[in-house]
């Protein structure tokens, strides 16, 4: 046992001659480095000037010379060199396989310049060299680890700031003003978001208050060839379609209906990002015509007299309370199975027999159930304005959020 620890010592002892005297020749290394570097890759000069790389590498390596001969209990200021260069080198963008490659190339330089240097002495100095090589490449490994790990931690951190100031202009488009529009905004937030300032885009609202919901629509679509981006609101989906030559608002709604777990609204297309907050309200508006147990994505330029009803709340209250004030009178299923016939008769495009075959019963009983509507509400299904009125009435009805009494109070 004593003899190993002396044989140890002696091998630390050749070792720290032969890193000591390494050291000496450091600048003709560096020089050597930095030219097989640049022959490897001509992005190395094309992130840092040469005089930054040269006095980079001649600190790294002089660091890691010393490392190798320094007392095992010693701090390794390599590894902390190692992790600082890591986070430079993804601040400057230089891809992370040069980055590793760099302190590769350094090791082999350095493992060679240490043989060399002892290939003209005693065969004995050679041995304890070749005896250090597993002690050598460790830290050259480690090294190239920390450096890596703390090059993909400052990477992840920068994409992170990149996606918040880039969600920061988007959120900034879609929340803007009517009529106030922030000059050099749109301009902005094509440049950082990579989309046309002009062109063809609509704006899609999402209600999805389920999280596994939420987190499909933020994978890709690529069959489809929209492209999307989205932004996640408390309780819906905000996203923005880039639409293409040929494509258009429907296929987009059935793309989107077989994805979401609860209702949508588009907005019809705007001639540019600057329109995106005109597009958002649109969109939020056609989502208000959806019922809440509704799952479709909806089209607000199909919705147009719904979308007129609910964008007017007060009104839409008065108007289901002067239509269907009387039925208030009545026992809850009666007013329900009323209510229900009259709608699927709409549905229906007032077919009487398609009606009948969709609530299980005679025609007779829908003539009956509409005629008793027609009594109840002073109105014509017959009369055009008062058909309007039933049906703006019901739409009114379904998609008020308070009690069945308030609503008909």
């Amino acid at each position: 046992m004593g003899a190993r620890r002396r044989r140890t010592g002696h091998d630390w002892k050749v070792l720290a001659e032969s890193c000591t005297a390494l050291l000496e020749r450091l600048p003709e290394l560096v020089d050597e480095h930095l030219r097989q570097l640049a022959e490897h890759s001509p992005v190395y000069d094309q992130v840092l000037p040469y005089d930054q790389q040269w006095r980079e590498a001649e600190e790294a390596m002089r660091i890691g010379i010393e490392t190798i001969s320094a007392p095992r209990d010693a701090p390794r200021r390599d590894l902390e060199y190692a992790e600082e260069a890591g986070q430079r080198r993804a601040q400057q963008g230089m891809p992370l396989e040069l980055l590793v490659h760099a302190y590769r190339s350094a090791g082999y330089l350095v493992w060679d310049a240490l043989l060399e240097g002892a290939g003209g002495q005693e065969p004995e100095r050679v041995g304890v060299l070749v005896r250090s090589a597993t002690l050598v490449w460790a830290a050259i490994d480690a090294q190239a680890a920390v450096a890596s790990e703390a090059y993909r931690a400052t990477e992840m951190e920068l994409r992170r700031r990149t996606d918040e100031q880039l969600h920061a202009l988007l959120d900034a488009l879609l929340e803007e003003p009517a009529g106030q529009e922030t000059p050099g905004l749109a301009a902005r937030a094509a440049a950082g978001l990579d989309l046309p300032e002009r062109g063809a885009y609509a704006v899609v609202v999402l209600r999805t208050e389920r999280r596994d919901a939420r987190e499909a629509f933020h994978r890709p679509l690529p069959a489809a060839g929209y492209r999307f981006v989205w932004r996640m609101r408390a309780d819906r989906e905000v996203g923005v379609v880039l639409l293409g030559p040929g494509q258009g608002l429907d296929a987009v709604a059935r793309l989107l209906s077989g994805r979401c777990s609860g209702p949508g609204g588009i907005s019809p297309v705007v001639p540019g990002l600057a329109e995106l907050g005109r597009a958002r309200r649109l969109a939020e508006l056609a989502l208000r015509t959806c019922a809440p147990d509704a799952h479709e994505v909806v089209r607000l330029d199909q919705r147009m007299p719904t979308a007129l009803v609910v964008s007017q709340p007060e009104l839409a209250g008065r108007l289901v309370s002067d239509v269907f004030g009387a039925l208030i009178g009545l026992e809850p299923p009666d007013r329900a199975v009323l209510l229900e016939t009259l709608d699927v008769w709409l549905a229906c495009e007032g077919s009487a027999g398609r009606a009948a075959g969709r609530l299980y019963c005679h025609r007779n009983t829908v003539f009956n159930r509409l005629r008793r509507l027609e009594q109840l509400t002073s109105r014509s299904l017959a009369r055009p304005r008062d058909l309007i009125e039933l049906t703006l009435a019901l739409d009114a009805y379904r998609l008020s959020a308070t009690p069945a009494a308030d609503r008909l109070a």
